[in-house]
């Protein structure tokens, strides 16, 4: 199953563990790795720039780890299959990004509205401290951000597949399970007093919402055809090719005068190219009709291979 895991998707599941390890050996000699590496509030003095991209690969317990490594293996292979390897790693940074800028517009509204600002010590209920140590504990960590983010891209991608709840136990349609996850995100953020960061994650999904409507929008590879709609505009020329001469196109090169020969060969190859996406757009509406499940081993090499080019 694991040989099944297409390489980003493998590698995320790995370092997350590995950091997770990390965490806990170091927190047995003191260190606490959110310290550093951890998301702070934007005016703590802990903050830096480069947290933004850290806090993704930590996470507060074991719980919190393998919820968020079950939700990127389950639906992380399959949205890498759509996007490819390259497009996939860019959807997952950008998506906890921005999950992470989201939790801080959050943060820095709850700063201006409780008045902190005015104040250069804080009464927490159990003791007074520096206004400066009080919002360096408002840290962020984990890869739920990201990992809504590829929740929301299922949804879009295969809006008609169904998913089985655990509790309860009944199948539901991707995309009510994933317009579900987002209201009860949204109502949570504003009655919950708990530690979980619902702006980071629905952050996580506006981001991706809005790099996929990008990439839909601007036709590219991966997203412009197969599961998401339109094709690239490659892929319109050269059926409108063929649509005209009836076969692959051809052309006769003329420079000063000198006749080149033909340059079918060049078009054999993305003819080729065409072919695959072709068949990886089969695949892609066979996961939509009968699940991820039913494809053949086969069929999964297929797609797995067509995401890397």
């Amino acid at each position: 199953m694991f040989r099944n895991i297409p390489p980003i998707t493998k590698n995320l599941l790995i370092i997350n563990c590995l950091a997770f390890f990390a965490q806990y050996v170091f927190e047995q000699r003191g260190i606490d790795f959110s310290d550093f590496a951890g998301l702070h509030y934007v005016l703590a003095p802990d903050f830096r720039p480069w947290q933004l991209l850290t806090y993704m690969f930590l996470h507060g317990n074991l719980t919190h780890l393998l919820f968020n490594m079950f939700s990127l293996w389950m639906f992380g292979r399959i949205i890498e299959g759509v996007l490819g390897s390259r497009r996939f790693l860019i959807y997952y940074l950008v998506c906890g990004i921005g999950a992470g800028i989201c939790q801080e517009l959050w943060q820095t509204g709850e700063y201006l509205l409780s008045g902190l600002a005015d104040y250069d010590f804080v009464n927490t209920g159990v003791s007074v401290m520096t206004k400066a140590a009080y919002l360096n504990l408002w840290t962020t960590i984990g890869a739920s951000g990201a990992c809504y983010g590829i929740l929301l891209a299922y949804g879009m991608a295969f809006p008609n597949e169904r998913i089985m709840l655990l509790i309860p136990p009944i199948p539901m349609k991707a995309k009510y399970f994933v317009a579900g996850y987002a209201a009860i995100e949204l109502f949570s953020a504003f009655t919950s007093d708990g530690n979980i960061a619902h702006f980071a994650h629905l952050g996580g999904m506006l981001f991706g919402w809005l790099l996929l409507l990008y990439w839909r929008h601007h036709g590219r590879n991966g997203y412009g055809g197969g599961a998401w709609g339109k094709p690239s505009l490659w892929q319109r020329c050269v059926q409108k090719c063929r649509d005209v001469f009836g076969g692959k196109p051809r052309m006769k090169v003329t420079i000063g005068g000198r006749n080149f020969k033909d340059r079918g060969e060049d078009y054999d190859f993305n003819a080729r190219k065409a072919e695959r996406e072709q068949r990886v757009d089969k695949i892609l509406e066979k996961i939509k009709r009968s699940g991820y499940e039913s494809l053949t081993d086969e069929e999964k090499r297929d797609l797995f291979e067509g995401s890397r080019k």
